[in-house]
C-alpha cells in the first residue's frame, strides 16, 4: 500500500516513519514524502480547526499524487493565552517563523503567568487518511495534556517540545526518548489509532 505523508515538516515525517517502523508496518507500506517529487505543492490551510486543515491537506495531496495521503494538523493550545497559538502554532511568530522564534514568542506572552499550575496547555492532533478515488478513509485524534515550562530544556523533538512538560512528568517532551514520546504524545496517540486501522486493511 503506497501512502504519501502530506507535509514538508521533516520532524513530523520522522515521527510518523519511526512510529510505523516500531509497529512493523514499514514492511507492508510504501511511504513516500515530498522529497520524492520535484514540485510537491504547498497547501494553504486557512481553516480555524485542526480537522478541517488536515482534511484540506490530505485531499489535495492525494489528488496530486494519485495515491492515499496521510495528513495531520496539530498544534499547541495554551489556556492562559485563550487557546493560542492553536492552528497557527507553526507560524505563530509570523509566516516565515522557525521553531526557535515561535518558542521565544510563546515565552514572552507567558512572562506574566508566573505560576506553573496556571501554564496549562495541551497538544492536539487531528489525522486524516484520504484515498484519491474513494475520499476519506479514516480519522483519528490524539491529545496530550501538560504545562509550559519557564525555560527550554532538551534537544529531541521539534516545535514546542522543549517547553512542554507532559502531565505526570518532570521532563519536557524534548528530554524523553522517542519511543516513549510515541506512546504519550498527541501525534503518537493519533498514529496508534491510524495504525490499527491500517493493520485491519493490510492483514
Amino acid at each position: 500500500m503506497k501512502i504519501v505523508i502530506a507535509t514538508k515538516n521533516d520532524g513530523k515525517i520522522k515521527e510518523i516513519k519511526d512510529f510505523f517502523k516500531e509497529k512493523g508496518l514499514l514492511f507492508s507500506l510504501r511511504i513516500i514524502t515530498y522529497k520524492d517529487f520535484s514540485d510537491f505543492p504547498d497547501i494553504k490551510e486557512g481553516s480555524s480547526s485542526f480537522l478541517s486543515n488536515a482534511k484540506i491537506k490530505a485531499r489535495h495531496i492525494a489528488r496530486y499524487c494519485g495515491c492515499r495521503a496521510l495528513a495531520d494538523d496539530s498544534g499547541l493550545v495554551v489556556d492562559a493565552l485563550g487557546g493560542r497559538p492553536g492552528v497557527t502554532s507553526s507560524r505563530y511568530a509570523g509566516p516565515d517563523a522557525d521553531d526557535a522564534t515561535n518558542r521565544k514568542k510563546l515565552l514572552a506572552e507567558l512572562k506574566d503567568v508566573t505560576s506553573f499550575e496556571k501554564r496549562t496547555a495541551r497538544f492536539i492532533c487531528r489525522m486524516v487518511l484520504w484515498d484519491y478515488d474513494i475520499g476519506q478513509l479514516n480519522l483519528s485524534t490524539g491529545i496530550c495534556k501538560g504545562n509550559i515550562g519557564f525555560t527550554e530544556k532538551g534537544t529531541e523533538g521539534f516545535g514546542y517540545d522543549s517547553l512542554f512538560i507532559p502531565e505526570g512528568y518532570n521532563l519536557t517532551m524534548a528530554e524523553i526518548s522517542r519511543s516513549e514520546k510515541n506512546i504519550i504524545s498527541h501525534r503518537g496517540k493519533a498514529l496508534k489509532k491510524m495504525s490499527d486501522f491500517l493493520k485491519k486493511q493490510l492483514y
